[in-house]
């Protein structure tokens, strides 16, 4: 259809990125076009396209031999005029079915959006955060923080045995995701904040007092790990234990190491392997709170 491709040197042509997103419970595709621009000539004809090529993969095996029946239920644009190598904008434009597909961890089922962060291997999720569960060790009376909290993802996980759970994330779309998994999944435990959570966590404890106090915290940032301000707030939170999910062992260890310095103790940790073949893996380790002023 003459469709050009973007060309980052000079910042011309249409189509800059793929995005797939697949439901390994659900079956349930996602393709989000990433575009330099704002419309899709013939879009009609990829839609087709793509449900032939869905149809053809289903008939690979019979009915009985197959997991799963994919389908796809959204096809969208994503639109990314800006002159920078960052993937995605953030405006989206649904060309066909919802802007979103939905997919189980577990018991819980998530709603997941384009700009929503969703870990690649949702096999290897389950068991990641059964172990952070594990390490959390919750007795049902718990206040639970989770920090960078995403779509929900782990805040859900955790809600099946916490008392009350608060989640914060700095981009609303995922906050919005999150609660709509928590109405989603009947899940009223579950409270989320949009802000950064250096700013939420103490701003939320001194309203509220002992009611909001935290005697776990959960965090799971980014490769570039806690921001410091953050690291701060958590040794003046004093909480029982800290669960750190990481995705870079090198900020781990730089923030594992703060806290030990500031009167917690790396309790134990596991590799969980998230990318097969790959070099990167994943982490989480369990801190305690060291009985000292």
């Amino acid at each position: 259809c003459k469709v050009s491709p973007y060309q980052e040197e000079t910042h011309t042509g249409l189509v800059r990125h793929i995005l797939t997103r697949v439901g390994f419970v659900t079956g349930e595709i996602m393709v989000c076009m990433v575009i330099n621009g704002t419309g899709l000539p013939r879009a009609e004809v990829l839609r087709e396209k793509l449900e032939w090529a869905v149809e053809k993969w289903n008939r690979r095996e019979s009915a009985d031999k197959r997991e799963v029946e994919y389908r796809l239920v959204s096809l969208c644009l994503n639109i990314n005029t800006e002159r920078t190598n960052v993937i995605l904008g953030s405006r989206i434009i649904p060309l066909y079915g919802e802007p979103y597909i939905t997919d189980y961890i577990g018991a819980v089922k998530y709603r997941i959006s384009p700009l929503s962060f969703y870990q690649v291997n949702p096999g290897q999720t389950r068991r990641l955060y059964e172990q952070a569960m594990l390490y959390a060790d919750l007795k049902g009376n718990e206040i639970v923080w989770d920090l960078y909290c995403g779509i929900g993802t782990i805040s859900l996980f955790l809600a099946q045995k916490a008392k009350k759970v608060y989640g914060v994330e700095i981009v609303p779309q995922a906050i919005e995701d999150a609660r709509k998994n928590a109405e989603m999944n009947r899940i009223t435990n579950a409270e989320f904040f949009v802000g950064a959570a250096e700013d939420v966590l103490p701003q939320k404890y001194k309203e509220s007092g002992d009611k909001m106090r935290a005697d776990v915290i959960v965090v799971d940032p980014p490769r570039a790990g806690c921001a410091r301000g953050l690291l701060e707030v958590i040794v003046r939170m004093q909480p029982e234990r800290v669960v750190y999910v990481s995705c870079d062992p090198a900020t781990l260890a730089r923030d594992v190491k703060f806290l030990e310095e500031n009167g917690f103790r790396f309790v134990k940790g596991r590799g969980v392997d998230q990318f097969g073949m790959g070099g990167h893996v994943e982490a989480v380790c369990l801190l305690s709170k060291l009985n000292i002023k």
